[in-house]
């Protein structure tokens, strides 16, 4: 069965973006890059929330057919385009070849039945969607900055119940702390 891996930068205050929606403080030097695209380069798919598919589209796909780009965000983009995508909106009427429409009251059945067609692993991108699909996660990677933004959109979704983690992984790249954890009990 695949595993469905929630990944995104943070704040160290535990935020993806600030109060006003912005992430730039996240963005990565070609080091960072380079590791995101090597996890990456290993997903089965991709699954996104509206929001975080209309930053991704177009622009990795234009990227990717642009000959004379080079380095590590050139290199991402060629392996973005070769991921199936799968992005959730009640509102979005089409999606381009390479991605596929699902309605958000077929999300969970959908992702299980990915998770269920193979090995490797998922990607999820999103906190309303990943706040949605909270009980799919196998895995956490908080790609931590060291920056405190003060508020906004939080990585983790409001529980109702404790959710118990076992960390799995940690590195620190580019003054960034990358920790990985996953479900206590569940296998690695």
């Amino acid at each position: 069965m695949a595993r469905l891996t929630y990944a995104m930068g943070v704040s160290l205050d535990g935020y993806i973006t600030d109060a006003d929606g912005d992430f730039g403080w996240g963005a990565p030097d070609e080091a960072l890059h380079r590791y995101y695209n090597e996890q990456t380069r290993g997903l089965r798919g991709f699954v996104f929330g509206r929001r975080v598919y209309e930053l991704m589209e177009p622009h990795w796909p234009r990227l990717a057919r642009d000959e004379a780009a080079g380095g590590a965000e050139a290199e991402f983009a060629r392996i973005y385009v070769g991921i199936p995508r799968l992005v959730v909106s009640d509102t979005l009427a089409d999606v381009p070849d390479g991605v596929t429409l699902v309605r958000r009251a077929d999300a969970a059945a959908q992702v299980r039945r990915l998770k269920e067609a193979g090995e490797g692993r998922l990607g999820i991108g999103g906190a309303t969607l990943a706040a949605a699909l909270f009980d799919l996660i196998d895995e956490f990677e908080l790609r931590v900055h060291p920056v405190l933004v003060g508020g906004g959109t939080p990585y983790f979704p409001p529980l109702g119940d404790r959710a118990e983690l076992r960390l799995v992984g940690s590195r620190t790249l580019s003054g960034v702390v990358i920790l990985r954890y996953e479900r206590a009990g569940a296998g690695s």
